[in-house]
């Protein structure tokens, strides 16, 4: 079987894990590395035993053997490299944030349209199965028509000192749930009211509490706290609730569905997203790429998610992170 030869495009925490969910896949061949960092390119080179590493990502795409790229930059470094990919004629995986602002996701949109390769953005959890099951659910008309939805998407404080300087929990994790109520109810937002709570001091707020009202009438709250105790005992807390007139559906992600003690106490890991089982990495992430291998090969445009449907959900958060730094109610 012929791969799709991919090269990714920076290589922080998230790009490594990228570079685990390709060589999980059989589909795809991890090919290059390209990063401005020196010393972490070397390390990842010999991690991964690969031999063309680019520090400026015009040569990666020079190379006419690359088939792809996946962008892991910082959201705010997503534009330049992406249209240069689409211009190239790569496919490309884009991490979400699509971009950090509407005019840079328009560009990006635009050039897709015209664009040789595909583009995907990464909205993992539309791969998440529970999600996936919701939306057929949903989709079907088993709990009628979605009048409300509730989620939490709460993380431990040890994992966002850092990442608290480059971007918030709204743009950064609440993002996934507007993109799955606007997936859920195949309406847009027509309002945001969002306020936030500073523990720390960073660039960003600790914590991010929205609300949404729907042009279908339907309302929303989510709730993003980026700060939870340092011993809090799993990754992640998750959950998310629809409110039909016929019906409810309720998902709960990652904790507990696993519970583990030990001499050293008590813990939940990562079952649903990239966890690592018989040494390779599954989950969501492995199955998101390998979806996307698919499209790479067939020449097929991916439909699970669109660039305007990722580009809806960056236009929902930046409302939201504006009501928070105004305190008036964004209208979209």
């Amino acid at each position: 079987m012929e791969r799709t030869r991919i090269g990714v495009i920076g290589l922080g925490w998230f790009g490594e894990i990228h570079c685990d969910a390709i060589k999980a896949n059989p589909a795809l061949e991890l090919a290059a590395l390209c990063t401005r960092t020196e010393s972490r390119l070397e390390e990842l080179a010999r991690k991964y035993d690969i031999a063309q590493t680019y520090t400026d990502y015009h040569a990666l795409l020079a190379n006419p053997d690359i088939d792809a790229v996946s962008v892991v930059t910082m959201w705010d470094q997503h534009t330049e490299p992406t249209l240069a990919a689409l211009d190239a004629g790569k496919h490309v995986f884009l991490e979400k944030p699509m971009a950090h602002t509407l005019e840079d996701c328009r560009k990006i949109c635009d050039a897709a349209k015209t664009a040789k390769g595909h583009l995907m953005i990464g909205h993992i959890c539309r791969f998440n199965p529970r999600y996936a099951a919701a939306r057929q659910q949903i989709a079907s008309g088993a709990i009628g028509k979605v009048l409300c939805m509730s989620s939490r998407r709460n993380i431990p404080a040890a994992w966002t000192p850092e990442i608290l300087n480059k971007i918030g929990p709204i743009i950064g994790d609440a993002i996934h749930d507007t993109d799955l109520m606007l997936w859920f109810t195949g309406a847009r937002v027509v309002s945001a009211y969002a306020q936030t709570v500073d523990l720390r001091g960073k660039k960003y707020p600790d914590i991010g509490q929205t609300m949404y009202r729907f042009d279908n009438g339907a309302t929303a709250t989510l709730e993003t706290v980026w700060c939870m105790p340092e011993k809090t005992p799993f990754d992640i807390d998750e959950r998310m609730s629809v409110i039909g007139s016929d019906g409810l559906i309720h998902i709960q992600d990652t904790f507990p569905n696993i519970g583990i003690v030990t001499a050293d106490g008590f813990r939940s890991p990562d079952t649903t997203y990239w966890p690592v089982l018989n040494g390779r990495l599954s989950g969501a992430l492995r199955d998101e790429f390998a979806y996307f291998a698919q499209c790479c090969a067939t020449n097929t445009p991916p439909a699970i998610i669109t660039p305007e449907e990722s580009m809806a959900a960056v236009e929902a958060a930046l409302a939201a992170e504006e009501s928070a730094a105004t305190g008036e109610v964004v209208r979209l």
